[in-house]
């Protein structure tokens, strides 16, 4: 496997298709640019998700991040974005993706995009967890 940026995100077969669990994974090293600035944004991106039949290497996941540190993107676009690329990838039965970033300007952009295949329906078990985002927000510091 590439240790440089890449577009690729690689999934690997899901151990446990036959039942919904839910995955959560922080990157709280998220970078790109301000596409009217040229400056960088920081973010924290988190994901929530119900595996379908992949589940997502981490380490292509990383280095899928890191391909957006030199591009510019507005905030609510690469965070689209990024949910669209995953749900290509692997699939999912559901997904949340939020971007928090940094302060800027005197404002912090939170957004946050949805997917749910289809043709799911949630176990009971987990329904109730994904009616709101689950992720602590704005730590102190």
């Amino acid at each position: 496997m590439s240790t440089k940026p890449s577009k690729e995100l690689e999934v690997v077969p899901n151990p446990h298709p036959d039942r919904d669990y839910e995955v959560r994974i922080e990157c709280p090293e998220f970078t790109a640019l301000c596409p009217k600035t040229g400056q960088p944004d920081f973010a924290v991106i988190y994901f929530r998700y119900i595996p379908g039949p992949w589940i997502v290497e981490l380490k292509s996941l990383k280095l899928y991040l890191w391909s957006f540190r030199d591009e510019g993107h507005f905030h609510e676009d690469v965070t689209n974005r990024i949910l669209k690329d995953f749900v290509t990838a692997a699939q999912p039965r559901w997904l949340e993706v939020i971007g928090e970033f940094n302060v800027r300007g005197g404002i912090y952009t939170t957004v946050r995009a949805v997917y749910q295949d289809p043709g799911w329906t949630p176990d009971p078990s987990v329904a109730q967890s994904l009616v709101a985002p689950a992720w602590p927000r704005r730590r102190s510091g």
